[in-house]
C-alpha cells in the first residue's frame, strides 16, 4: 500500500492501528484521497489474515472536522456540467453516485468481517463522527478538548454518510431527532450517557482500550446487524411511534416555518429509514443527501457559513505586508456591559487586560462580571475554578489611565454620547504609546468624527461588537476616512485572536449591520401602526425566517436608545430623514409611558420572572385594527427581508460595504438574517436582481419610497446580473 494521510502499523498481537495525519494540514478532512486510502486499509485488514482487527486514530490534536466541504462543492458543479453536456439523467446517475460513495465505504467497513475501532481525542465532526459510528467500537479521550457531533444542518446539509440511520438506532427517536436538528458539539462523558459511544478514558489509554476490545470481541458486528435487534423506540408504526412522529413533524414546523430543506429531509430519511434494513435504510439516506445538496439553500449556505465566514477569519481582508501582532496586553475604557464583555474575551483567549472605569469600585464590577460567567461555566460543567482563577488574574481593573502605557491595542467602550467619547479618547491619547492602536466600540456615532479627537488618526479605527459579546460571533470593524492599514491589521489580529469573525466596512451612519437591522425593526413599528396584529407582526417575522420578531429585537436593543437614535437622526439630516409614524409610537412607548423594553421590565412586552408576553395595551394605540385573516402572510414576510436587503445593496453602491461576503456573513451572524437565504445579497442573487427589483417597486407602490430600489440595482436588474457575478470576491489569504 502507498498511504499517503495514513500510518498503519500492526502489533504483536495482530492488532493494526491506522493513525489518520494528513500532511501539510493542521486538521484532518476527508476527500477523495483519504476516502481512496481508507478503503486500501480496508481490503489490507480483511486480507491480511494474521490482522484481527483495526483501531484508528489521529496524528493531529484533533481527530478531524469531517468531509472537505469543497469537494462537495465541486461535485455539484461537476453536476452542473454534465447537466448541461449529457442531459439531466446520466448527470443525475454520476452525482447520486459520488455523492453515496462515503456512506458506501462506512458500510463497507462496518460490514467486512474484522472489528474495527475508533479512539477519538479532540474534535471529530460531521463525516469523522460518522466514520467513527460505523466502527463497532468507539472511546473518547476525557480531555476537554474532545468534542463528537453531527453539525452539517448548521450549513443547510445533514448527515449524509449513515450519520441520521446510526444515530437513529442508537438513541430514542425523539432523543435521535433532536441531536440532528441541532447539531451541536457533544462532550465525552454526555456522549457516553447518550450511548453514542461506548467509553471514555484518558487520553494516553484510548488506545490500548481499543486493542483491548478487539483482542475480546474478534467477531464484532453492528447492533443492527445481529439477529433479534430492536429499535430504542419500538416500530415507527406502533403506538410508542404514534407518540412521537406527529409532534416530531409539528416540532420541525414550528422551529423551521419549512424555511431549512435539510432539516425536512432529517425528518424523512430517520421516518423512512427505520422501516428498513439498513442497506436500504442507508440509501434512502443517500438520495436525501444528494436532493439537498443541491438545493439553493445549501449552496447559500455552505458558501456564506463556511467558506465565506472561514476566508474572512483566516484574514481575506488583512492588509499582507503588516507584521501579526500577538498580543500581549490590551487595554478597555468602560467597564459597562460591553467592556466587561470585551474584557472577558479578551481574557479567555489568554490576553492580559487592563479594564478602567471612572472610579476603581466601578472597574471592579466590570471584572465582576467575568467571575460571574466563568462561575457560571463551572456550574455547568464546563471550566474549573482554576480555569476562573486564572482567567480573572489576567483582568486588572482600575481608575488609574496610567495603566494604558504598553498596550497593544486599547478599545474605548463608554456610553453612547459624543461628549462622553470625545472626553475618555482625549484621556487615552495622552497615556497611550505613539505606536499604540485606539479603537471605539461606537455602534452609530461616525468613527471618521470620533478620530478627530485623536492626534493619530491613521491609528484610529472602530471595532463594534454585538451583545452581548460573549456569545456573539460577529465583530464589525469600521475604517475611518484616515484609517490606514496597520490599524486594520491590528484589529483584524484581535478578532483572530478572540475567536469571533469580523467584517470590514467603511464609515458612514449606522455602519452596515445597524442599518440592515434598524430597517427591520422599523418595518416592524410601520406595521403596528398600520393595524397588523402585534402577535402576526412577531410570527411572521419568524416564518421569514428570522430569529425574532422585530418588537421583541426592539425590546432587547431598549426602545429609548432607539428613540434617541431617530431624535439624532433627525437633528442631523433633517425631519425627511426620518419616518413620523415611527417616531410617533417610539414617543408615546418611551416618553409618555416610559415603556424602555426588557431593561425596565415593559415595552412592546411585559416580562415577569415567568417569562414575557405582548403587551395587551398595544391594541389601544392602533387607529385601525387589520383583521389578520385578510392579510396578505407572504407580502408581510417580503417586507422584513426585502428592506433588509435593499438596504446591503445600498452600503454596496455606496462603498461601505466593498466584499459581498462580507454583507452575508455580517448579515447573519450580526443580525439573523434568515440563514437559508445565505444572507442579505444572496438574498438578491437567488431571486435574481430583476425579480427583486420588480419586487421592490412593488412594495414601493403599496408602501412608499423606503421600498425604492437603488441606482445600482436598476443597472444590474438590466441583464439580471447577481452581486457574486459583478463583485467577484477575491480569494483568501493564506
Amino acid at each position: 500500500m502507498n498511504l499517503t494521510h495514513f500510518r498503519l502499523e500492526t502489533d504483536a498481537d495482530g492488532i493494526a492501528l491506522a493513525t489518520w495525519d494528513s500532511p501539510a494540514k493542521s486538521m484532518n478532512v476527508i476527500d477523495q484521497n483519504v476516502m481512496a486510502e481508507l478503503n486500501q486499509i480496508i481490503d489490507h485488514v480483511v486480507g491480511t489474515e494474521a490482522i484481527r482487527g483495526c483501531v484508528i486514530t489521529s496524528g493531529k490534536e484533533a481527530f478531524s472536522g469531517g468531509a472537505d466541504l469543497t469537494m462537495l462543492q465541486g461535485l455539484g458543479m461537476e453536476y452542473a456540467r454534465l447537466v448541461k453536456t449529457r442531459g439531466e439523467e446520466p448527470a443525475m446517475a454520476f452525482f447520486f453516485e459520488a455523492t453515496a460513495r462515503l456512506s458506501l465505504l462506512y458500510r463497507k467497513l462496518e460490514t467486512c468481517g474484522k472489528p474495527f475501532a475508533a479512539a477519538v481525542h479532540g474534535t471529530c465532526l460531521g463525516g469523522a463522527f460518522e466514520l467513527a459510528l460505523s466502527c463497532h467500537f468507539r472511546i473518547l479521550s476525557d480531555s476537554d478538548k474532545t468534542r463528537v457531533g453531527l453539525p452539517e444542518i448548521k450549513v443547510g446539509l445533514f448527515p449524509g454518510a449513515g450519520g441520521t440511520q446510526r444515530v437513529a438506532r442508537l438513541m430514542q427517536t425523539g432523543d435521535a431527532l433532536q441531536m440532528l436538528f441541532k447539531g451541536d458539539q457533544i462532550k465525552p462523558a454526555a456522549a457516553r450517557s447518550m450511548g453514542l459511544v461506548h467509553a471514555v478514558g484518558p487520553r494516553d489509554g484510548i488506545i490500548q482500550a481499543a486493542k483491548d476490545w478487539i483482542k475480546a470481541n474478534p467477531n464484532a458486528k453492528a447492533p443492527w446487524d445481529t439477529e433479534g435487534y430492536k429499535l430504542p423506540s419500538s416500530k415507527v408504526h406502533s403506538p410508542a411511534g404514534m407518540m412521537i412522529w406527529p409532534p416530531a413533524n409539528a416540532i420541525y414546523r414550528r422551529e423551521t416555518s419549512d424555511n431549512y430543506p435539510a432539516a425536512k429531509a432529517i425528518l424523512k430519511a430517520v421516518y423512512e429509514g427505520l422501516q428498513l434494513p439498513m442497506d436500504l435504510a442507508l440509501r434512502v439516506e443517500s438520495r436525501y443527501f444528494a436532493q439537498i445538496l443541491r438545493s439553493p439553500e445549501a449552496a447559500a449556505m455552505i458558501r456564506s457559513l463556511f467558506l465565506s465566514k472561514g476566508e474572512l477569519e483566516k484574514g481575506a481582508r488583512r492588509p499582507a505586508d503588516i507584521p501579526p501582532t500577538k498580543f500581549k496586553r490590551i487595554g478597555v475604557v468602560g467597564a459597562g456591559f460591553m467592556g466587561a464583555g470585551i474584557a472577558y474575551v479578551a481574557a479567555q483567549a489568554g490576553i492580559n487586560v487592563v479594564l478602567i472605569d471612572r472610579d476603581l469600585e466601578a472597574a471592579e464590577k466590570g471584572k465582576a462580571y467575568s467571575h460571574k460567567l466563568m462561575s457560571d461555566q463551572i456550574m455547568k460543567g464546563r471550566a474549573k475554578s482554576a480555569d476562573r482563577d486564572a482567567l480573572l488574574a489576567r483582568i486588572t481593573p482600575s481608575a488609574d489611565y496610567s495603566l494604558l502605557k504598553g498596550c497593544d491595542l486599547v478599545i474605548e467602550a463608554v456610553f453612547e454620547d459624543r461628549a462622553v467619547k470625545e472626553t475618555v479618547i482625549r484621556k487615552i491619547a495622552g497615556n497611550i504609546g505613539r505606536k499604540t492602536i485606539l479603537a471605539s466600540n461606537t455602534s452609530t456615532l461616525p468613527i471618521s468624527s470620533l478620530s478627530e479627537y485623536f492626534e493619530r488618526p491613521s491609528q484610529f479605527i472602530g471595532i463594534h461588537f454585538f451583545s452581548p459579546v460573549q456569545k456573539m460571533l460577529l465583530v464589525e470593524l469600521i475604517l475611518g476616512k484616515r484609517t490606514k492599514d496597520r490599524a486594520l491589521a491590528v484589529a483584524l489580529d484581535f478578532v483572530r485572536a478572540i475567536r469571533k469573525t469580523p467584517i470590514v466596512v467603511n464609515d458612514c451612519r449606522g455602519f452596515f449591520a445597524n442599518r440592515c437591522v434598524l430597517n427591520y425593526i422599523r418595518e416592524g413599528h410601520l406595521m403596528l401602526a398600520e393595524g397588523v396584529p402585534p402577535a402576526m407582526i412577531e410570527n411572521v417575522a419568524k416564518m421569514a425566517g428570522m430569529p425574532v420578531g422585530p418588537l421583541s429585537l426592539n425590546d432587547e436593543v431598549a426602545l429609548d436608545l432607539g428613540w434617541k437614535i431617530l431624535q439624532a437622526t433627525k437633528q442631523d439630516l433633517g425631519e425627511a430623514a426620518i419616518d413620523a409614524r415611527q417616531e410617533a409610537l417610539l414617543k408615546t412607548m418611551v416618553v409618555d409611558l416610559q415603556r424602555l423594553g426588557r431593561k425596565n421590565g415593559k415595552g412592546f412586552y411585559d416580562y415577569a420572572e415567568k417569562g414575557k408576553a405582548l403587551w395587551p395595551g398595544l391594541a389601544d394605540l392602533q387607529k385601525v385594527k387589520l383583521d389578520a385573516g385578510t392579510l396578505d402572510v407572504q407580502e408581510l414576510k417580503d417586507r422584513f427581508l426585502a428592506i433588509q436587503a435593499l438596504e446591503a445593496a445600498r452600503t454596496v453602491e455606496e462603498k461601505v460595504i466593498v466584499d459581498v461576503r462580507e454583507a452575508d456573513v455580517g448579515s447573519i451572524l450580526g443580525f439573523g438574517f434568515a440563514p437559508y437565504t445565505g444572507g442579505t445579497l444572496s438574498y438578491i442573487d437567488r431571486m435574481g436582481t430583476k425579480a427583486f427589483v420588480a419586487l421592490c417597486n412593488k412594495l414601493a407602490k403599496k408602501h412608499g419610497d423606503r421600498f425604492q430600489p437603488n441606482r445600482l440595482l436598476k443597472q444590474m436588474a438590466k441583464t439580471n446580473e447577481s452581486f457574486y457575478g459583478r463583485f467577484a470576491p477575491k480569494k483568501a489569504a493564506a
